[in-house]
């Protein structure tokens, strides 16, 4: 391997057992540290910012990337996720607003001129863009929330304090690359690696919102667990 892929390799390892919780080193302390040129540090820097292990911030140097994950197999919140492993989670909304699209309302089983309220944000951890996602819900059962500021609340929170509750749903995960409007929005490279997420949520039985999430592949894992035979 080359000095900088090696330098690389023992960074990565060194950011994933938490040794720089505080902060990425500058260049000329890791070339006093690992002993090679700041050109080869520069470089194996580079790598880890590609591979989104790392970020870099003027004014702040590099840190370590958060990573945040969510379980399949259940009812899911990125809200609550995202909370649950000690970030702040917050929107920036594009679209709050009533619409009609055909394609979407077959999918919520209602008539192709049903009106629909759509809801589009940028999701964000610690200030970070993480996820674009847009939700469709039926006009007459969501329209209370056309009031509501989406800047810091979890959609369901919201549908359940009107009497909706998110029960259950169909997931279907893919990967996907980013074109330059997704990767602007995300603050990525076009072309880096996306998790593209439809979901189809009810309650008790009853289509209620249909969901298309692209997350960053960056910095979001999806898990489950088997059961013990």
């Amino acid at each position: 391997m080359p000095i900088w892929a090696q330098v690389s390799a023992d960074l990565r390892r060194r950011c994933a057992s938490g040794d720089f919780a505080d902060g990425v080193p500058g260049e000329h302390a890791l070339s006093e540290e690992y002993r090679v040129s700041r050109h080869t540090i520069r470089e194996a820097l580079r790598a880890l910012r590609t591979e989104g292990v790392i970020a870099s911030h003027r004014g702040r140097g590099s840190v370590v990337q958060a990573r945040f994950s969510q379980s399949l197999g259940a009812v899911s919140s990125l809200f609550r996720s995202v909370e649950a492993q000690g970030a702040v989670q917050s929107s920036d909304v594009l679209r709050l607003e009533t619409t009609v699209e055909p394609a979407v309302a077959a999918r919520l089983g209602l008539s192709p001129d049903a009106l629909l309220l759509v809801l589009e944000r940028v999701r964000r951890a610690d200030g970070e863009a993480l996820a674009h996602d847009t939700s469709w819900l039926p006009h007459t059962l969501a329209h209370p929330l056309l009031r509501t500021d989406f800047g810091h609340t979890a959609l369901y929170d919201e549908l359940g304090a009107i009497g909706v509750v998110v029960d259950g749903g169909t997931e279907r995960v893919s990967a996907v690359v980013a074109d330059e409007a997704l990767a602007a929005q995300l603050d990525v490279l076009p072309g880096a690696p996306i998790l593209h997420i439809e979901r189809l949520a009810s309650a008790q039985g009853r289509p209620i919102e249909w969901r298309t999430t692209d997350i960053r592949g960056d910095r979001f894992t999806v898990e489950t667990t088997y059961p013990h035979r």
